[in-house]
């Protein structure tokens, strides 16, 4: 992370699954429950979606788990999570990792993974059983196609069809996602998830790496390095999640590494597929093309459904953004784009003698900007589209985000039911160097272990 830090920003959000295909949890009157496994499709795009499966114990209690399905030709599995994968021709089986086979009665167990293609799965068997468990069962069947609208149509039958296009993740849907430096070894995500219960994190920085329009994790790891690929498959074990953020203070940014919208677009979906995400935070503290990267956001966002905010530099907290920041958002507006703006609440001008203060006044001004940008939606609409993220501990212009502060925060945070919640940093949240220097490794301040996580978990929305 570069000393010259200032800032980083958060969204995210939850992609609102569909119900794909004929599995249900419920077993005949009388019998004994069965295991059952449900699959949704977690989200789409025009060559391929991201798919998952729940699996359910019955009565008895599950010591591990085989599922199996086929795949129409022109469609298969490319990354997976959670589970080993065999496959033979169209015939897919994946089986419980070490961490997640055993499952209580009645509880659950889940795997995801991406498909290349749109074929969905079909002869679904668990544990050599029907995925719909067995007697005799209702059969839910819903096919998906991309519309610009949606509509449900139900027959007599038991039967249910449904067109719907690929929907945009709600700003809003994740409240609290601080920011972790990936290209550092320490903290491990599923480490300060089992600490915390913090589960949501922003991956910080996907860039360009030397040959160009290339993303990596800092512009030097490989986007399957196992260390970062295996931290995220533990996360989302635990019901994680993660956004991946581009810019940043430094390196080679993919939003003018590469030349093209199209060639931009496909670095975007090459680094969330890596990670199997779809919510993306572009950091701007650089000048970057913004009419054509908001070209290829807002055809991300049209197949795939991805939530996007921007994390954006503040002027000064009686002013907000500064000019180019709005500028960004300006054209992103004009091209329909749907984005949630995460002010960088640090570093900047202030004249008040409280931080925490200052923080939130400049969280207020660049509301006052959304205004004049989106003038047609509501305040209320406003809100759930702004992030605040704040740099904890000591602050490179003297100033310090307190414990205080971020209590004063998260209550304003909660008021005022914003969209997001972030910081600057994970790595950064604990008190090895108090009284020290800024350091990418500790807050400089006295705290203990993780304590703003916990504090910023508390904001709800």
């Amino acid at each position: 992370m570069s000393n010259k830090r200032k800032g980083l920003a958060a969204l995210a959000a939850g992609v609102a699954a569909t119900v794909i295909g004929g599995l249900l949890l419920a077993a005949p009157a009388g019998a004994a429950a069965t295991p059952t496994a449900v699959f949704t499709q977690d989200a789409s795009w025009g060559s391929g979606y991201q798919g998952k499966y729940t699996i359910t114990a019955g009565s008895t209690p599950l010591t591990g788990w085989k599922l199996e399905f086929d795949l129409p030709a022109g469609t298969k599995p490319g990354s997976y999570w959670d589970a080993t994968l065999a496959s033979s021709g169209n015939h897919h089986t994946f089986t419980n990792r070490e961490y997640n086979g055993a499952v209580a009665s009645g509880a659950s167990a889940s795997f995801g993974f991406l498909a290349s293609g749109t074929g969905l799965p079909s002869n679904c068997k668990l544990n050599g059983q029907p995925c719909a468990g067995g007697g005799t069962t209702t059969t839910t069947s819903t096919t998906t196609s991309t519309t610009t609208s949606t509509s449900t149509t139900t027959s007599t039958s038991t039967t249910t069809t449904t067109s719907t296009t690929t929907t945009t993740v709600p700003p809003g849907s994740i409240k609290s996602a601080p920011y972790v430096d990936i290209t550092m070894p320490t903290p491990s995500l599923e480490s300060v998830a089992r600490a915390t219960g913090q589960k949501v994190f922003t991956l910080a920085f996907a860039l360009a790496d030397s040959s160009g329009c290339n993303p990596s994790w800092g512009g030097t790891i490989p986007l399957n390095d196992s260390r970062i690929i295996n931290d995220v498959k533990a996360l989302k074990a635990l019901g994680g999640d993660v956004i991946v953020a581009t810019g940043g203070a430094a390196g080679p940014y993919l939003e003018y590494s590469c030349s093209t919208a199209d060639a931009l677009l496909g670095a975007y979906k090459k680094v969330l597929d890596a990670v199997g995400s779809n919510h993306l935070d572009v950091d701007v503290e650089a000048s970057i093309p913004h009419d054509m990267v908001n070209t290829a956001l807002k055809k991300l966002q049209t197949e795939r459904g991805t939530s996007i905010s921007y994390t954006m530099r503040v002027q000064g907290d009686d002013y907000g953004m500064d000019p180019y920041s709005v500028q960004i958002l300006q054209n992103a507006a004009a091209k329909g784009l749907t984005v949630l703006v995460n002010p960088m609440t640090m570093e900047f001008g202030s004249s008040r003698a409280d931080w925490g203060d200052a923080v939130i006044a400049a969280a207020e001004s660049s509301l006052r900007q959304m205004k004049t940008i989106w003038p047609g939606k509501s305040d209320a609409e406003l809100k759930r589209l702004l992030g605040v993220t704040p740099m904890i501990g000591r602050n490179f212009n003297g100033k310090i985000f307190t414990q205080a502060h971020a209590n004063k925060l998260v209550s304003w945070a909660n008021a005022n039911k914003i969209g997001l919640l972030g910081f600057w940093s994970v790595g950064r949240d604990n008190g090895s160097c108090p009284g020290g220097g800024i350091s990418p490794t500790c807050s400089s301040i006295p705290q203990s272990q993780y304590e703003f996580t916990n504090i910023f978990k508390g904001f709800t929305g």
